[in-house]
């Protein structure tokens, strides 16, 4: 009886067995993938290691990292890698490399690569600044690269948005008007004038450089910062806004964490990477917030 419960256990082996079994048997999908991997982050080494060799130039890159979910990583550090120097490299190139040569857990955001997306916006060699636009050439060396300060660390050089985020949202960041013009084809003018006014606040591509830089949001997280205060700017300057809709947005950024709490130390300005005069339209805004309350009777 024994022998024949002991033939059906061994007969009836369980799938996590059979799959742990078969991962570890010789020409396994996992190990063949496993091994592929490890042969192809060998020969990437090996070819930086050349490529250093052969470079006239080698910069070091010092990148912040931080991970809260892999033991070992949650006690923030700064790893250097070698990154051969190439005439036109910028930070988020090097990142890159450094990724893709050396580490590839290294985690930071980019997307277009042209300075319109907003997404690699970070703290190069103490100022915020967008990494494909940062050319190495411009910098001291080494290089250092923090994620954006005034926000939560998620991951290296990633930072939480959501509350830069939910700070534009706040502002209503849409057009409204109170007049469409009549017919299917007919367009919604305007001046030569009123578009030459606003036309630097339409290029803000949210990539928060410049709340990063602001000591008063970092220190009052119900303010608006300068990036939802200069969107308010761009429709509440716009002559085709709504009348109803431009006192809405102006009550709104005249609110106590408003405009009222900009110290004008211009530092939004300095780092906006789309050279958007942050500061001057908040001070615009300030001013005809005066304006709709003064009254001469």
């Amino acid at each position: 009886m024994s022998t024949d419960v002991t033939e059906r256990e061994s007969e009836t082996e369980t799938e996590p067995e059979a799959a742990a079994d078969a991962a570890s048997r010789p020409g396994s999908s996992t190990q063949q993938r496993q091994e592929s991997d490890k042969r192809e982050r060998s020969a990437m080494r090996e070819r930086a290691e050349r490529e250093l060799a052969e470079s006239d130039r080698t910069v070091e890159l010092e990148v912040y990292r931080y991970d809260p979910d892999v033991e070992g990583k949650a006690d923030p550090r700064f790893d250097t890698f070698p990154v051969p120097f190439t005439k036109g490299m910028t930070v988020l190139d090097a990142l890159i490399y450094a990724r893709d040569h050396f580490d590839s857990s290294l985690t930071f955001r980019h997307s277009c690569r042209q300075a319109i997306c907003g997404s690699d916006a970070l703290f190069i060699n103490g100022h915020q600044r967008l990494g494909c636009k940062t050319q190495m050439a411009d910098l001291e060396w080494p290089v250092r690269v923090e994620p954006l300060p005034h926000a939560e660390v998620r991951k290296d050089l990633v930072v939480d948005m959501e509350h830069f985020y939910d700070q534009m949202e706040a502002v209503e960041p849409y057009f409204r008007t109170d007049d469409l013009p009549s017919g299917d084809l007919a367009e919604q003018r305007q001046s030569r004038q009123n578009r030459e006014k606003i036309k630097m606040s339409t290029r803000c591509i949210w990539c928060g450089a410049c709340t990063s830089s602001c000591n008063i949001a970092a220190g009052d997280e119900e303010y608006l910062g300068p990036a939802a205060i200069n969107k308010a700017y761009r429709f509440a300057m716009d002559e085709r806004e709504g009348e109803a809709m431009r006192d809405h947005r102006l009550n709104v950024v005249e609110k106590e964490h408003g405009v009222w709490r900009c110290q004008t130390q211009f530092s939004c300005t300095e780092v906006c990477p789309k050279d958007i005069p942050l500061t001057e339209h908040i001070q615009e805004l300030k001013r005809e917030a005066v304006k709709r309350n003064l009254k001469f009777w």
